[in-house]
């Protein structure tokens, strides 16, 4: 393979050759474009090469047709002393169209029998060409709805990606800023604690009584809940005594001994309560 830097040249020259003294196309140069362009120039030689040399075998031919056509007219003026320069002008027309028609069809010579298969060659060709038209022109209307699909996939395509990426960014913009009220709040929960641990040590210090300490109200909050729970069946033992009728002395006074434990147990509860609300 050719190096690199050798192609550049090569597809530089030939770009010069072929926009001559207009100034040639900006492009981005890279291995792609480069590789591209390098293919195309060699295509374009080998085409100039095939029509040089179908150019210069036409010239051969128009040559042996010259000489041949010379040869025939020395011939007719000698054998009936003819020349084409007697000819009137309609006949001159006839004549040149005559081999006019022969050099298109590349007949050998001007007889009907040479003309006749020219004629159904080129009939034949024409009706190929025409097949061969439409072929193309099927596929390329097809190229061409395939191209809109693609062209319309590609808008949608763009269009996904475009909300993906917002949505991505909104996403981000939450997540940082939840990030950064999680780091204000453990900032804070680290300060609030600091604070109650200086407050108790403070407290402390003054002679404040340890069961005023923030761990011990959330102690005394757990048992006021599990007593809160514990007065529930005396509730309802006692709603039990109330409808008892056997002996009323002796159910008042067991209904006067439950209401002072219950008294003396929301007692307890109000003052705890109230020492954890202080």
């Amino acid at each position: 393979m050719e190096p690199l830097e050798e192609r550049e040249t090569q597809v530089a020259a030939w770009l010069k050759k072929i926009f001559g003294d207009h100034p040639i196309p900006q492009y981005e140069v890279n291995p792609r474009t480069t590789e591209i362009l390098h293919h195309l120039s060699e295509r374009n030689r080998v085409r100039d090469r095939d029509v040089y040399l179908v150019v210069e075998d036409l010239k051969q031919k128009a040559s042996e047709y010259e000489s041949e056509a010379k040869y025939l007219q020395d011939l007719l003026m000698e054998s009936v002393n003819f020349s084409p320069a007697n000819l009137s002008s309609t006949g001159s027309r006839y004549l040149n169209a005559l081999v006019d028609s022969s050099v298109a069809l590349e007949t050998k010579d001007t007889s009907l029998a040479s003309f006749i298969p020219a004629v159904n060659d080129l009939t034949s060709n024409l009706f190929r060409t025409k097949s061969k038209s439409e072929e193309i022109k099927i596929e390329l209307e097809k190229l061409e709805k395939n191209l809109t699909a693609t062209l319309v996939l590609e808008k949608c395509l763009q269009e996904d990606v475009k909300k993906a990426e917002l949505h991505l960014s909104i996403e981000r913009a939450k997540v940082d800023n939840r990030r950064q009220n999680m780091d204000f709040l453990k900032a804070k929960s680290e300060e609030f604690r600091f604070g109650i641990k200086a407050a108790e040590e403070q407290l402390s210090a003054r002679g404040m009584d340890a069961s005023l300490s923030h761990q011990s109200l959330v102690a005394l909050s757990e048992k006021l809940a599990r007593l809160k729970q514990q007065t529930i069946p005396l509730k309802k033992k006692l709603e039990s005594y109330l409808d008892l009728m056997p002996n009323p002395s002796l159910a008042q006074v067991k209904i006067e001994e439950a209401k002072r434990e219950l008294d003396s147990i929301e007692a307890e509860l109000t003052r705890r309560v109230d020492m954890m609300e202080l």
